[in-house]
């Protein structure tokens, strides 16, 4: 066998398909199999995602309630429980915490707003930086001799 025998093995390659739109000679000219008028026939036509061929698409149809308030500011929540046991298991070893220990921690990224809430017990005196602190939080943290600055 040679280079010059090689060729694909029967039924794998179609050669007999029809090249659409080269011509009125090729028997499929003209149109080109897209039919006549309307968007399809169109170059340049690509559906638009959820199009229903006119029909009222379902996005419309469904009625609307709610509301969201778009001045809306989103906190990531952390408790105090959960900042006793990073004490607990040495991952804070020091008693000041800020943002950047927590991110290091995975327990918030880097562009969130951090709250910190007074769920749990806090038998540590630490000092936490943070964007904002529940009532029962800020009790707690000074209650174990802590201290709170706000960012």
């Amino acid at each position: 066998m040679e280079l010059s025998n090689l060729s694909p093995i029967n039924g794998s390659v179609n050669t007999k398909k029809k090249r659409i739109g080269r011509g009125q000679g090729s028997g499929k000219g003209g149109t080109a199999t897209r039919g006549h008028k309307g968007a399809k026939s169109r170059s340049g036509y690509s559906k638009k995602l959820g199009f229903e061929g006119g029909q009222m698409p379902l996005q419309r149809r469904i009625p609307k309630f709610g509301f969201k308030n778009i001045n809306r500011v989103e906190y990531q929540a952390v408790n105090l429980k959960v900042l006793q046991s990073l004490f607990d298991n040495k991952k804070i070893k020091k008693s000041n915490v800020n943002i950047s220990d927590l991110i290091k921690n995975g327990l918030v990224s880097k562009n969130d707003l951090v709250k910190i809430l007074g769920s749990g017990e806090l038998k540590t005196a630490l000092n936490i930086e943070a964007h904002k602190f529940s009532k029962s939080a800020q009790d707690k943290i000074e209650k174990s001799g802590g201290k709170i600055k706000i960012i």
